[in-house]
């Protein structure tokens, strides 16, 4: 996808549409004319995501054969979902799995999915989750990201551009969008970690519309 494409509408799904990183991104991307699919377990308990540009479904994110039924004829995918009932690598690994297979089906070349800060590096070879201090149940739920991202790296095939994007440890939901924000590859960002909401969701469609980069953690930050 080139620069010159950047003005035309796109058809973007969002795996995981009722959380709050969820929500910022369909509210950026309906901002930008584009068109949504808003993908929620229980569509009943979402129906204020209902709207001009958006249309609200039921799927399953850990489901290969929902997310290639769902996807089909989209140009991106976001995947924010998360579930904190089941164990973490289980649920990542399967979230991968499914987007790898499904959206490999369904023809959808471009995948966005969310990370954690705490798998990003301090230096090399040392991420924030490797302090001897780091609590045990955060490393935990950490590994599921690492887990992901392990399967992304080996299975996706040349078909499926995707990026995992991670925000900075600091994600604050209610602060306005200030427009601005910035990158790194692997590593942690100087600075205290913060970065907005919608501020997040904007790295992530500029990513969508604009693509600088592939198959890495990108860490964003304010």
């Amino acid at each position: 996808m080139d620069d010159e494409s950047n003005g035309r509408s796109r058809n973007i799904i969002v795996f995981g549409a009722g959380g709050r990183v969820g929500r910022a991104v369909v509210a950026e991307a309906v901002a930008r004319g584009h068109r949504v699919t808003a993908v929620v377990r229980d569509p009943a308990g979402y129906a204020d995501l209902e709207g001009a540009g958006i249309a609200l479904v039921r799927g399953d994110a850990t489901d290969a054969a929902s997310v290639a039924s769902l996807a089909a004829g989209h140009d991106a995918a976001v995947n924010a979902a998360v579930r904190l009932d089941v164990p973490s690598v289980d649920f990542f690994t399967a979230a991968a799995k499914a987007m790898v297979a499904g959206l490999t089906e369904a023809g959808v070349g471009r995948l966005i999915t969310l990370g954690i800060a705490t798998t990003l590096e301090t230096a090399p070879g040392v991420r924030l989750m490797d302090a001897p201090d780091f609590p045990e149940q955060y490393r935990t739920f950490s590994q599921g990201h690492v887990a992901e991202f392990e399967l992304l790296t080996a299975e996706a095939g040349p078909g499926l551009d995707w990026l995992m994007v991670v925000p900075g440890i600091d994600l604050n939901a209610d602060a306005e969008r200030t427009g601005a924000y910035r990158t790194a590859v692997g590593t942690v960002i100087d600075g205290p970690g913060r970065i907005t909401h919608a501020d997040l969701a904007l790295a992530l469609l500029d990513e969508i519309e604009r693509p600088r980069h592939s198959r890495v953690q990108l860490a964003v930050s304010a």
